[in-house]
């Protein structure tokens, strides 16, 4: 998260912020987050293109111009969004992937958090990741695909890990390569198809069990 000071934060002797350097500081922080709720909320409800910046500081009970002392434009905004997701998503499944040194529960639990935590808990993330940052500018695409490359490579790591402490051998030295696009395809897909296209979100414990099943299913294929 971005830090807000400015040349009125004065420190004293030590080095350290005053208290009401500390409470600006902090009220700051705070109105930086409350507007990114704001333009969270507005761009899964209302989509990226209708939201506009009258709206968000009208939803964040701010100014416009307090909008933009805060982010450059309305696409800054919805990358600041695109890094929290990201981050999210990493630290969740993450913590998943690492029991996975010496089975595969942790790619059971990964499919299960995926679906039963992040999608069900989250489904204004789940739209702004998969559907309102899709297609916009370059800056905003390669933010995106940043985000995939560094789960792929999380789940890829987590697979060899799991290859040397088990003892397996996949059918190609691209085999944890292609499984770990295929995982991260496939929950990417299905948070689609379930929650933006159908509008399902009941059907989202069913759908994790399959997909864990069928993930599970297709790495034990692919070991020798």
């Amino acid at each position: 998260m971005r830090k807000h000071t400015t040349g009125k934060d004065k420190a004293d002797a030590s080095g350290e912020l005053s208290r009401s350097a500390l409470r600006r500081q902090r009220e700051r922080e705070q109105r930086y987050q409350t507007i990114l709720r704001a333009a969270e909320a507005l761009f899964a409800q209302d989509g990226y293109h209708q939201a506009g910046m009258e709206k968000i500081a009208d939803m964040a009970e701010v100014s416009v111009g307090t909008v933009y002392f805060y982010f450059k434009n309305k696409e800054d905004l919805l990358i600041q969004l695109l890094d929290e997701i990201g981050y999210q998503l990493r630290d969740m499944l993450g913590r998943e992937f690492r029991k996975a040194d010496k089975s595969l529960e942790g790619f059971e639990s990964a499919g299960k958090v995926f679906f039963g935590d992040f999608c069900r808990h989250y489904p204004e993330r789940v739209a702004i990741f998969f559907r309102e940052s899709v297609g916009q500018s370059p800056e905003v695409e390669n933010r995106r695909k940043k985000i995939f490359d560094h789960l792929i490579d999380d789940v890829q790591s987590a697979l060899q890990r799991l290859q040397q402490n088990m003892g397996l051998k996949f059918q190609s030295e691209l085999a944890d390569e292609v499984m770990a696009a295929a995982i991260m395809g496939t929950f990417e897909r299905l948070a689609y198809q379930y929650l933006i296209w159908q509008n399902r979100p009941g059907d989202l414990q069913t759908v994790g069990q399959d997909a864990v099943a069928f993930i599970i299913g297709g790495m034990r294929n692919l070991c020798r």
